[in-house]
């Protein structure tokens, strides 16, 4: 009677290491999507994903978390050239906000949040020992690192790498004629 369990442990072993390659690979299939950052209390957002259709490349919203729609915020056109689309909000309150970029098409290039921190008082130097104002901002990401699509995929060669050596010593331990 024949055994299967070499071949079933062999398909195994291959589905093992493919998986952290597969998910390292990921982040690499996203489009262009949006850039946001804030100066002070001006917010600006970055695109490459529009193109221009009846001399527009779209419209970006700045909405407040009581705006539901993209209708409802501060809409300003993009203007840019065709490698990057720009738009801009000056006198921006402090608070969270979410931008959203439309395109010219109807498609949505992207959304993100944002945060507009308030402007340091000129006459009030904070002491070394005072807290933060805004408390831990939990889920906002500071404490996280942007890895790159190499960093992922290195990771992932060496988890596969340690878990194809990790069969092939159990192998090898189980039957030492085998290689």
């Amino acid at each position: 009677m024949r055994n299967s369990s070499p071949v079933l442990r062999s398909g195994l072993t291959v589905a093992a290491a493919a998986l952290p390659l597969a998910l390292a690979a990921v982040p690499a299939a996203a489009g262009p999507g949006i850039s946001v950052s804030t100066t002070g209390s001006t917010v600006s957002v970055t695109t490459s994903a529009c193109t221009q259709i009846n001399g527009s490349w779209g419209t970006a919203s700045l909405l407040t978390s009581s705006q539901g729609s993209f209708a409802q915020g501060r809409q300003v056109t993009l203007s840019g050239t065709s490698t990057s689309q720009s738009a801009a909000w000056s006198n921006v309150s402090p608070g969270t906000f979410t931008v959203i970029v439309i395109c010219s098409d109807g498609t949505t290039a992207g959304t993100q949040s944002v945060v507009v921190s308030p402007a340091p008082s000129p006459t009030r130097s904070p002491s070394p020992s005072a807290s933060p104002s805004r408390g831990v901002m939990g889920g906002v990401g500071g404490s996280a690192t942007d890895y790159g699509t190499v960093a992922l995929v290195a990771g992932g060669a060496l988890v596969g790498t340690g878990l194809l050596a990790t069969v092939w010593y159990l192998r090898r331990r189980n039957r030492p004629y085998r290689l």
